[in-house]
């Protein structure tokens, strides 16, 4: 009898080690099994897609993996259940079969307030790809379209660019091309363009890498570099410069203003030596 209640005793001491020992976490299934099911959903196969998002994410309590890839000039956006590999959720695929899918999220209240004119009176300048339809059937254009927009209005062809990003947000209540790439000279580039027309709402360049090729020679004037950044902006004269000032970086001097003219912004930093804009950042001003 001793014998069968020491057993009972350690049977009933395993029992509540197991109830109270914490539960394992579920295993996720990785990112590639997350592409896999993404595309097999698609009909796609890994050749004929390229990926623009991928990551892991949560909402309401579920984890799972965004996977989202364009092919032949389609949008396609799929979340991916992280343990069982599930889709939960196809962007609207199945009722619009690789139309773009409008983003889930609200669009945000907190930027600055943006109008649909164009910059084309700004730097720099080129015309509107020819190769581009104004819009797809699902009424926004494509993110090839959205980069060949921003590619002619920097004046650079794909070619000779490196692209970071190229992704479908909002800003103040309508879709955005978020477009981000670099040129061979390491400037980098930030476009917004409207996702219905192929507008540039916001743009601006930073050169801050750039090696100026004068490094010892005599440094522009003040009236110079305000020439440098007027020819920028066509119309704009010496009184709507409303900010300029000379400073020193790295001891280097450059020239750095604010010209405001016809409802737009634009802030400049311009190397003192090579007259190089180092940076350049065009918005509108606020209403």
């Amino acid at each position: 009898m001793r014998r069968i209640a020491l057993l009972s005793a350690a049977a009933l001491l395993t029992l509540t080690l197991a109830a109270c020992a914490p539960a394992q976490t579920a295993e996720f299934i990785g990112l590639d099994a997350a592409k896999a099911a993404a595309l097999e959903a698609a009909g796609l196969s890994g050749s004929q897609v390229e990926f623009t998002t991928t990551g892991l994410d949560q909402k309401n309590g579920i984890d799972f993996y965004a996977v989202d890839f364009t092919s032949g000039g389609k949008s396609y956006t799929y979340d991916i259940d992280a343990v069982t590999g599930v889709v939960i959720d196809d962007g609207g695929a199945s009722a619009a079969a690789g139309q773009a899918a409008a983003p889930q999220t609200s669009a945000p209240a907190d930027s600055l307030v943006t109008d649909a004119d164009s910059f084309s009176s700004a730097a720099p300048q080129s015309s509107a790809p020819q190769s581009s339809a104004p819009a797809q059937s699902g009424g926004i254009i494509t993110e090839q379209q959205a980069k060949e927009y921003a590619l002619a209005h920097a004046g650079l062809e794909s070619g000779q660019v490196t692209f970071l990003r190229c992704k479908l947000d909002w800003e103040d209540g309508r879709q955005v091309y978020e477009v981000e790439f670099f040129d061979g000279d390491y400037t980098e580039y930030d476009y917004e363009i409207a996702a219905a027309d192929g507008t540039v709402v916001k743009y601006d360049y930073d050169a801050e890498y750039a090696v100026p090729q004068n490094t010892a020679g005599q440094s522009l004037t003040a009236d110079e570099a305000k020439a440098l950044a007027l020819a920028q902006v066509p119309g704009a004269g010496t009184g709507d410069i409303v900010d300029f000032e000379a400073d020193y970086d790295d001891g280097r001097i450059q020239y750095e203003g604010e010209i405001r003219y016809d409802g737009m912004k634009y802030e400049f930093e311009i190397d003192g030596y090579s007259g190089a804009i180092r940076e350049w950042e065009a918005e509108p001003t606020r209403r």
